[in-house]
């Protein structure tokens, strides 16, 4: 394969395929019907000694790859929040592989080093972010690229619970090591994504949960009532994680209201906008993030609605230095020199040592895509989730769960669990739909995201008919796919 010529007849028949498989994506199955295990009858044991041809590696794509691949760009996909691509990506994709910079110091990589400051500014620009998030502002603002909304919250934490810390110990000198992290309490909202929990199980930190209103947001009046509880018992919260679009109903948490509880007692505000966040381009829907100003950081992630892949997570902070001083100094090695002193050395910002030059993907979507041409797009998918919705709302057999503001409509046959969860196992069958689903109050019900692309208003005809065709099979008992999935298979995965 090594060379040149044999590369770019590679590169040119990929490709080639690579389009092809965008518009013929219509023609396949949204879901496999491989079951587990399968790809080890398909692959040998070992590593070839030897090269293989390019041309019996690009065979088996489609003989041994396509097979089990999940079609998350296929217009009937709609289980989870958008996982999106462009060819702008892709292109800058191949752009990175070839370079390999690994984005450490500056000094190792001046042009990505430089190229995420000023495409992070773009956005938050683009988003309309407080000036105080910019690197350009006054202060020690500015953003970083992680891999997912996951590590963001993780580093917001980690740098909250230093500071609550030094809080405690500064009040209690002489304290033991280690007993300060066992007096803090953290805040989220029972809705936040499952990544919440783990960062805070991960740190080491006592949380609870905000009982919610009526509409699934959580209001400041309860978050200040838990705060004065848990002083009582001798704790100090230190953090709380707000949501702007949660993944069961993309409810938004009141950021106002917690804002002014956070500010009056020393809270750290992060906001996971992961999702709806990118929905901010748009002048129409920016009044969902009124309060902002609040918070000390805050998360979008381009990777779910913006065309850019997976791996593309933004953290922006109103003081960087506070994360920079939270985490532990890197190795002698990897200590900036003089002139790289001028700019961010993003291995202080990060868990990881190094990162790939993420930055240039987000650079080559805004390019050659536009802020005018992303609007288009957020707003046409969300035109498409409210024609889905006005489908759902007149079928007197369902009712709708949330206010459905973004391009998630979640609904549930009216009566029980059980008819819903047949439902979903049905539609699952006909591996021509993928619908995901979640539980609030032990009620299940059905999620449907506009998740591609190339979704179309025929595209959403089609998924709501099948939708119907197979409710009307669960609730006059006409035969339909009985489900092969036991009920302890049944989950509710929410993305």
């Amino acid at each position: 394969m090594e060379g040149s010529e044999n590369f770019v007849k590679a590169v040119a028949q990929l490709t080639k395929y690579i389009n092809g498989y965008f518009g013929n994506i219509r023609t396949r199955k949204v879901l496999s019907s491989v079951v587990p295990g399968f790809l080890r009858k398909l692959i040998p044991e070992k590593a070839p000694q030897n090269p293989d041809k390019w041309e019996d590696v690009f065979q088996d794509i489609e003989r041994i790859i396509m097979p089990g691949v999940c079609h998350w760009q296929h217009p009937n996909f709609g289980a989870y929040f958008p996982a999106r691509t462009s060819y702008a990506a892709i292109l800058a994709e191949m752009l990175s592989d070839t370079l390999v910079n690994v984005v450490i110091s500056w000094k190792s990589s001046p042009a990505a080093t430089e190229l995420e400051v000023i495409v992070l500014d773009w956005l938050a620009k683009a988003i309309k972010l407080p000036e105080i998030f910019l690197s350009t502002s006054e202060g020690s603002g500015g953003g970083v690229i992680q891999s997912s909304t996951t590590e963001n919250i993780l580093i917001s934490l980690f740098t909250a619970r230093t500071l609550g810390i030094q809080k405690i110990e500064r009040r209690n000198s002489g304290m033991e090591e280690g007993v300060a992290v066992s007096k803090l309490i953290a805040y989220k909202s029972p809705d936040s994504h499952c990544s919440v929990e783990k960062a805070f199980q991960i740190a080491l930190v006592k949380y609870r949960d905000i009982e919610l209103d009526e509409k699934r947001v959580m209001r400041g009046e309860n978050v200040r009532k838990a705060v004065e509880e848990d002083k009582a018992k001798g704790l100090t919260p230190f953090y709380i994680c707000a949501t702007l679009g949660t993944v069961s109903v993309c409810a938004f948490d009141n950021i106002d209201e917690l804002g002014a509880v956070c500010k009056d007692e020393g809270l750290w505000l992060h906001i996971d906008a992961a999702y709806a966040g990118n929905a901010f381009i748009c002048p129409e829907y920016r009044y969902l993030m009124n309060g902002v100003e609040y918070a000390d950081s805050i998360c979008v992630s381009p990777h779910k609605w913006l065309q850019v892949p997976t791996g593309c997570s933004v953290l922006w902070l109103k003081n960087s230095n506070k994360l920079v001083n939270s985490l532990p100094e890197p190795g002698e090695y990897l200590q900036c020199t003089e002139e790289d002193s001028e700019m961010p050395n993003f291995t202080k910002w990060q868990i990881p040592c190094g990162r790939p030059f993420i930055s240039l993907k987000l650079w080559f979507v805004f390019r050659l895509f536009g802020i005018r041409e992303l609007q288009k797009i957020i707003r046409k998918d969300i035109k498409l989730a409210q024609i889905f919705r006005d489908l759902i709302e007149k079928d007197g057999r369902f009712e709708l769960i949330g206010e459905n503001l973004m391009s998630l409509v979640c609904f549930r046959l009216k009566g029980n669990n059980e008819i819903n969860e047949e439902l979903i196992q049905s539609l699952t069958l006909t591996r021509e739909i993928h619908i995901g689903c979640s539980k609030i109050d032990d009620n299940v019900f059905l999620r449907f995201v506009v998740h591609a692309y190339q979704a179309t208003s025929e595209d959403i005809q089609y998924s709501y008919k099948l939708i119907k065709k197979l409710a009307d099979q669960v609730l006059f008992s006409k035969p339909h796919p009985r489900s092969e999935i036991s009920s302890k298979c049944f989950k509710c995965i929410i993305i």
